[in-house]
This record gives C-alpha cells, structure tokens and sequence, in this order.
C-alpha cells in the first residue's frame, strides 16, 4: 500500500510557504510593536498538565487529544508516565511561565508563540488534527487595560493583513469562579427537565460543567439551550465593573465590538473577558481567533497567584480567509542570478561564481542536471530569475560575460575576472 500523510494533515508545499512566511513575519512584527517577547515551548507536555490546565470537561481532554504512556523496561517498577501532543498553547506557556520563575523578572510578562498543535477531531474544512497557532499570553495585570491591549493586538494584526472591514469583534463575560457557582446551579434547574434530551457529553457536562452546554454544537443541545439563563445577567459587582471597563477601553482604542452573551469558550479556564473574532468566509468555522482572562490558572498550576489573558489564532484558518477574500501575498522575489554553462570547464568557472555570490548573501544556482542551453534557460525562468549569465568557450576565450536582465531583456558585457564583484554592484 501507497504511504500517505494521516487524515487530518496537510503537507506545506514550497509554492505555498510564501503565504506562511507572510503570515509569520507580520505576527512577528506586530507583537514586537506591543512589545512581546517569542517564547518556544516542547511539542508534547505531561498529559496532567492538560487535564488540570485545559480541563476535564472539556471536549479536548475528553476526546481529542494524542496521548501515549512511557515506556518502562521489564520488570521495571516504575509507574509509566503519559504524555500528550499539546492540544493547544496557553497551559505550555503558564507551565513555562512557573517553572522557569518568569514572575521573578519585571511584570508584566507579555509573551507570544508559533506552534503546532495536534487534536484528534474529524477534519473538515478549516478544521486538521495537526494544526498550527499564534498566540499571545499577559502575565501578572488583572487592569482591563490589559484586556483590551490583547483584544487590540489582534484587530490590529487583521488591519495589517487587510481583512480588519470583514472580521467582526464579539465580546463577553464569563463571570469569576465564584458566580459561575451560583449562575451553574440556575442553568442547571433550567435544563433539568430536559436531561435525558441532551446527548451523553452533555449530561457529563450537566453534573461537572453546565455551562459548556450552551457552548454545545448538537443541534438538539442547541434547541433545549435555548433561553437558558445567562452568565453576563449573573455577573458580581466586580465582574460587571471589569466588563464596563472594558468596553470603555475598547471604545478609546476605536475599536468596534458585540457583546455576544453566548460566548463562553472551549476551555474550562477562562474568567470574566470572553472574547472571538469571528468570519463568514469559512463557513461554519467561522471564529478566527479567540481567547480571555484566565486569573486562576497560574494558580491552578502550582504557580503564585498571577491574573493572566490571553488568545490562540488558527493559522490554517486565517490563511483560508485570506484566500477566500482574494488577498495578494506578496510574491516570491525569486533568484536574483542563474549561471549558465556550456562545457566542464565553464561547469567549474560557474561553480565558483556561485558559491562567492553566496556568501555575499546573494540568491543564485546553477545547472545541476547538464541540460542544454535552451533547458537551462527555461528552467530560470521557472526559478523567476532577475539575471542569467551564459558561460562557455567564447566567454571563457574574450574573458567577459553577458549579464542578461530577465524583466526586460537588456544586455550588458562584464569583465568574467571582476565578474562576482561586479553583480554585487549591480544589485545590491
């Protein structure tokens, strides 16, 4: 049997690294103007990590993740230890962010991320098991300032991209630890009735996180949810106060938003600010981005009592949007030279050529396969080549050389000894 990638990956091909190298450096870029620092975490993680990080209840820990245990030798009686893929960024990062004591450095800690991430999920549009993020983390400001400054560092990366008139802000409040008590114990008198209509994740949920139903995607769910209570009408004094704050900050900053009730998240940890940015050109995925307040889980981690907010964004999905909004990436600058050669002496002279433009920093190939003249030229013209330089036994007899211009055809004859220096003049 034929060897294909596994369901649910994809293979970045060399035609399609230039959006991603697009994507990147513009993420990069941005965080640096908010002054985040880039924090690099392991692919896998301790499985508990997730389960006391993400949570129990969730559909993640539940069902989706990639986990194995140790391996022990016979007769070991060490008890084997069970890793996991990391389902997603931000408990990597607060584990990190404890173990490496970042709250003894000067706060906030304001740290972003690129990483893979792997759930085992049906794939569909939008949707892989092996997938990609960016993602920010704020460490040690409870200030909804702070909030707000997330929330923005991502509307403004959106502004670079050029897609900030079709992505739409949707914010909400998830209360503390304390109100969703209170507020779980009304929503599940709410459902209660209808309990035996909710699908088995649901009626798991019911008992250890009834909130995560009104989050739930079955249809049936969905219609029984309908009408529940909700936790911005349950919120304490303080939770409504941070909520205002919020909006205040976010109207100083121009930035437009909903307030959007039934956003609650996928993650068990989350507190007060909820927010998504959300789009319509992927069809039923349509969030794009998303994240909030996470004030207990440094805590919930064996770490000092530290507020954190922060968002995960798909990078997968954000190029799809792009695509499907017919966005230009920028194209490849292509090879700035590509020496062509007619016989082994001229195969060596190119070979030098090459290599000391290299080192120079300047882009340029030669022949590998000894293809004639004409395959040479065609094959540089794939390579979408600035210049060609023809190298045989004439050329080597006169010592010169014509450095041919790809974009416009015009010719130029250079000394072949002062050859190397004499491209880098031209170019640089």
């Amino acid at each position: 049997m034929k060897i294909q990638k596994p369901k649910g990956t994809e293979d970045i091909l060399p035609s399609s690294i230039g959006k991603w190298y697009y994507v990147e450096n513009m993420f990069k870029k941005v965080c640096e103007d908010f002054a985040y620092r880039e924090i690099r975490t392991p692919m896998f993680e301790f499985t508990d990590l997730f389960n006391r990080g993400v949570g129990e209840t969730t559909d993640i820990v539940q069902k989706e993740m990639f986990s194995l245990e140790q391996r022990i030798n016979p007769g070991s009686k060490k008890k084997p230890e069970s890793f996991s893929l990391k389902p997603e960024g931000t408990a990597p990062v607060v584990r990190a962010y404890i173990e490496n004591s970042l709250y003894a450095n000067p706060q906030p800690t304001k740290l972003f991320y690129i990483t893979p991430c792997f759930r085992y999920e049906q794939p569909q549009e939008g949707r892989k098991r092996a997938f990609h993020q960016f993602g920010v983390e704020v460490f040690s400001s409870s200030n909804t300032y702070t909030d707000a400054e997330v929330i923005s560092l991502a509307m403004e990366f959106f502004r670079r991209l050029g897609i900030d008139k079709y992505v739409e802000l949707r914010i909400n409040s998830v209360g503390t630890s304390e109100s969703r008590k209170s507020y779980s114990d009304k929503l599940r008198s709410f459902l209660q009735d209808d309990f035996n209509q909710l699908c088995d994740t649901c009626k798991e949920r019911f008992y250890k996180n009834p909130i995560r139903i009104i989050d739930c995607k079955n249809e049936k769910c969905h219609t029984i949810a309908e009408g529940a209570p909700l936790m911005i009408d349950n919120l304490s004094e303080e939770s409504e106060k941070n909520f205002e704050e919020l909006k205040h900050n976010l109207d100083l900053m121009g930035i437009k938003y909903t307030v959007d009730p039934y956003i609650v998240r996928g993650l068990d940890y989350y507190t007060d600010t909820a927010f998504e940015i959300v789009s319509n050109d992927i069809g039923s995925q349509s969030t794009v981005c998303g994240g909030g307040r996470y004030n207990g889980l440094v805590e919930q981690l064996e770490g000092p009592v530290t507020p954190g907010i922060g968002f995960g964004l798909g990078i997968e999905r954000l190029i799809m949007v792009l695509e499907n909004l017919n966005i230009e990436f920028p194209q490849d600058k292509g090879l700035d030279l590509f020496v062509i050669s007619i016989g082994d002496k001229a195969d060596s002279i190119s070979t030098k050529i090459v290599h000391e433009l290299r080192k120079k920093g300047v882009s340029s190939d030669k022949d590998h396969l000894r293809r004639s003249i004409k395959a040479q030229f065609k094959y540089a013209d794939k390579l979408n080549t600035r210049y060609t330089a023809v190298i045989g036994d004439d050329e080597i007899e006169s010592k010169s050389i014509i450095l041919k211009n790809m974009n416009n055809s015009t010719q130029e004859k250079l000394n072949l000894e002062n050859f190397t220096e004499d491209f880098f003049n031209i170019i640089k």
